[in-house]
């Protein structure tokens, strides 16, 4: 028995209930979230663990994110519906949920949601962090951190991320998927450094497209690194067009933070509203 939270947005089936789960993991060792034949996902290993739980053929899960290889996760939301008859306490739930799980990916918490609830499409926004540091090698961050060998101008950083706030169209710090929109609202693109050097970018948007949290990052360490200026980057940026010289950051020092959400009575409207911009533009 296969159970499918098809379509996405809908009232659970009759004697199924929907859970809602904060997921995190260390996404070194994954071929990102998406199942894939043949390659490691954390959709894959979350999928097994429940069908192996609930002895099931599958268990479908959906999340708010869709993470890229190599990308960690503190706060990634997750739903998926199960047997009502199944349900047992939440905190016991996830615990032999994690049992079966492996070390580099834990479910921190599970509740009974409401039916309509959807991990993607009822979000309001969501929060990624990225870190990197300068100096001698620290082995300790070596899977955390991108590692800049180059000095960085970080409030040169901070004032140019400024021009990328707002409702833009991001095509030139995306990888495209034919039919899939590339306008978001970045709502927070900040820059700071913490008392033992550690630099840490903090971005915050409605959604983001695949790869443009990296594509930011990189073209903003551009600027820190003196190559470019804010003029470019704005410029850069209303050209819509990805140039081979700028490159992405690399993806270890990526974390997806956390998800906003409605009040539960708004959860069928922002969902109505994402489907609408999905349908209009033609985004998977």
């Amino acid at each position: 028995m296969v159970l499918s939270n098809e379509p996405l947005v809908a009232v659970a089936a009759q004697g199924l209930i929907r859970i809602r789960g904060q997921v995190a993991y260390d996404g070194k060792d994954f071929s990102g979230w998406g199942m894939q034949p043949d390659r490691r996902t954390i959709q894959g290993e979350l999928e097994n663990a429940l069908a192996v739980f609930l002895r099931l053929d599958r268990v479908v899960v959906q999340c708010a994110g869709r993470t890229d290889a190599g990308v960690h996760a503190i706060g990634q939301v997750i739903h998926f519906d199960m047997p009502a008859e199944s349900v047992i306490d939440m905190g016991d739930l996830a615990y032999r949920i994690n049992a079966i799980l492996p070390e580099d990916i834990s479910i921190r918490e599970m509740e009974v949601t409401a039916p309509d609830f959807d991990a993607r499409f009822a979000a309001l926004s969501r929060r990624y962090e990225y870190l990197l540091y300068q100096g001698i090698r620290n082995p300790l961050l070596r899977d955390r951190a991108h590692h800049s060998y180059l000095p960085l101008d970080v409030p040169a950083m901070h004032d140019a991320s400024q021009v990328l706030v707002g409702l833009h169209d991001f095509a030139a710090f995306c990888r495209k998927r034919e039919g899939a929109t590339t306008v978001r609202t970045l709502m927070c693109f900040d820059w700071s450094v913490d008392q033992d050097g550690l630099i840490k970018a903090q971005l915050q948007a409605d959604a983001f497209c695949y790869s443009m949290v990296r594509g930011l990052i990189g073209a903003v360490l551009a600027v820190g690194e003196g190559k470019y200026d804010k003029a470019w980057l704005q410029r850069y940026l209303a050209g819509r067009e990805r140039e081979a010289h700028v490159f992405a950051a690399p993806a270890l020092g990526l974390t997806f933070i956390d998800v906003q959400y409605p009040d539960p009575s708004d959860y069928a409207k922002r969902i109505t509203k994402s489907l609408q911009a999905r349908d209009a533009d033609g985004s998977p």
